[in-house]
Order: C-alpha cells, then sequence, then structure tokens
C-alpha cells in the first residue's frame, strides 16, 4: 500500500495551486487539458510520483489573488511525465544535471472537470471546522501541491456549487472537449513565487 495508506485503485484527492494572472482556471477551462510543469520541489515531485495516479480529483487553487482560493475542479490524467523545462537551456527552470535516461523532475498532465461560479476564498475555507487539518490552512506550509481528505475534497465541492460566501467572479469563456488547446501550463513552474504565501 502507498505511504498515503490509500489502497492502490482507490482515488486520491488534490489541492493544487496556482497563481491566476499566469494560468488560471479559465485558462484550464479554454485548453480542455495542460501539463503541470516546472516543479522543483522533492516533495512536490514524490507526490506526483508516488502518490498521484490517473483519475485522481484536484481542486484548482488561486494563490496570490484577490481573492485566493479554490476556483474549480480538475482531474489527473497522466503521472510520472518527464518535466521538458528541465531539459531545455533556455528556459528558466533548466537543470543541467538532471539527464534524459535518468530525469529528476517529472509533472502530470491534468484536465479540466469543473469551474466555480465563485471563487471560495481562504477565509472561508478558514472557517469551515471540516477543513481545520487542511495542509493549506498549516502555518509555513508552501507546497504548491498537496494531497487532501475525501472528507475536505468533498466540502470544498460543496461551498463551490454553493456559490461560497466570500467570492470572486469568474467570467466565463469558451470551453473545449479536451482535445484541443493542449499547451503546457508554467503555474507550477513558478513554485518560487506563488509559494510565497497562499
Amino acid at each position: 500500500m502507498p505511504a498515503s495508506g490509500y489502497p492502490p485503485d482507490m482515488p486520491r484527492f488534490w489541492l493544487i495551486k496556482c497563481e491566476p494572472d499566469v494560468y488560471s482556471i479559465d485558462d484550464l477551462a479554454r485548453d480542455g487539458r495542460t501539463g503541470w510543469d516546472g516543479v522543483r520541489n522533492y516533495q512536490v515531485r514524490n507526490f506526483m510520483r508516488d502518490e498521484m495516479q490517473p483519475g485522481d480529483l484536484g481542486v484548482f487553487y488561486h494563490s496570490n489573488a484577490t481573492p485566493s482560493g479554490a476556483a474549480g475542479i480538475l482531474r489527473i490524467e497522466r503521472t510520472g511525465v518527464p518535466d521538458p523545462t528541465q531539459f531545455d537551456p533556455k528556459s528558466e527552470y533548466h537543470d543541467p544535471a538532471s539527464r534524459r535516461d535518468q530525469p529528476t523532475w517529472l509533472m502530470c498532465e491534468v484536465s479540466f472537470v469543473e469551474r466555480f461560479d465563485a471563487v471560495i476564498a481562504l477565509e472561508t475555507l478558514r472557517a469551515r471546522p471540516e477543513l481545520a487539518d487542511m495542509l493549506i490552512l498549516r502555518r509555513g506550509n508552501r507546497l504548491s501541491i498537496t494531497p487532501l481528505e475525501p472528507r475536505e475534497f468533498e466540502a470544498i465541492r460543496a461551498l463551490g456549487r454553493a456559490g461560497g460566501c466570500v467570492a470572486q467572479r469568474l467570467e466565463r469563456g469558451g470551453e473545449t472537449d479536451g482535445r484541443e488547446g493542449f499547451r503546457s501550463c508554467i503555474c507550477a513552474a513558478r513554485q518560487r513565487a506563488f509559494d510565497e504565501g497562499l
């Protein structure tokens, strides 16, 4: 059994952070599917390598925003994909020590599931007793991807479908069926930037 304690065939749940001015839930709704590249934190890499699996669901969290909060739902489509930015000398995330036959850095691919009508703000999440143990709310946590308990995921999704309490309206845009507009998402690559705060 994985270190998480979940059976191998049981879906897991994640909270995945990105600054919306870099890549937002609207961008994912438009693109349908994207690569979550540029992660340069070993613990987050290990989550993606050892724990995350296709079919898992995640909360797309807008970080360093007004307000910061949960913006929608995504699905994990692929895991353990070598991150191409580590091999690109022009990328700020280039890692000259990483080898193509033994890549140091991995990424996942995610697809759009659902966009909340309003962002569920951090203040609202903090006020919910069922979310009190959520890792993102712990002092000092800077990770861009963290696991969620099933009850935490369901509570956030229920808040999203109810419209939340402290919210920011999202403009609706055109959506794809997930087969068009595939592009790499550099938001996870901005680890240093969006890990500065919630």
